[in-house]
């Protein structure tokens, strides 16, 4: 690759521009590579806490759950949960991490979670029901870090990727072809004085 390189002034110019242009592409993506390195720890230690709370929410949800039917007959059971009541959607809107767009959720509902009569039911289901209704911030909270986490570790991958090319090969590649352009130039001007101090001798002659 450096042999068919032009030995030439010019040239060499141009590639001190490309280690100059290179340098900073690296310095920056160095820097991202730092800040989403720390974003992500950050949100990787709010997710521990998070998902431990979820999942005793979710223990014990399925705790009263099943202390409901426990305590119902099984088709008043199904006649209490045929015809929900609470309606739920997912917002979702984006926002901007070193470039990286993370989600963030809101959710919106509506109408009241306990949708049937008090004469056949147990007050374990109404408290089963509202146990549920309570998880769903952290759940969702929880799905959020963790798209977040995700998107943001590929991201850190491609960075450390390019940072690595960018240290390791391209930089040092430029650096030993300038090096190849400055010997040979410095050939050519050795060959070039002996040429005219052969000449000057032979005119003295």
């Amino acid at each position: 690759m450096i042999e068919n390189v032009n030995a030439t002034r010019m040239e060499l110019l141009q590639l001190r521009k490309r280690v100059a242009l290179a340098s900073r592409g690296h310095r920056l993506l160095s820097e991202k590579r730092d800040e989403i390195s720390r974003q992500l720890i950050k949100i990787a230690r709010q997710i521990q806490p998070l998902r431990k709370r979820v999942e005793a929410q979710l223990l014990e949800t399925c705790r009263r759950f099943m202390l409901a039917r426990a305590t119902m007959e099984p088709e008043d059971t199904k006649a209490a949960l045929a015809v929900p009541t609470k309606k739920f959607a997912l917002a979702v809107s984006f926002a901007s991490i070193m470039n990286v767009k993370v989600p963030h959720l809101a959710k919106e509902m509506s109408g009241q979670i306990i949708c049937y009569g008090f004469a056949t039911t147990s007050g374990e289901l109404d408290v089963a029901l509202l146990a549920l209704e309570r998880a769903f911030d952290d759940l969702i909270e929880l799905a959020e870090k963790e798209k977040q986490a995700r998107l943001l570790a590929v991201e850190l991958q491609m960075t450390r990727r390019r940072v690595n090319v960018l240290e390791h090969v391209v930089i040092p590649e430029l650096h030993e072809t300038i090096k190849f352009i400055f010997a040979k130039l410095a050939e050519a001007e050795r060959d070039n004085t002996t040429r005219l101090m052969k000449i000057t001798d032979i005119i003295r002659a």
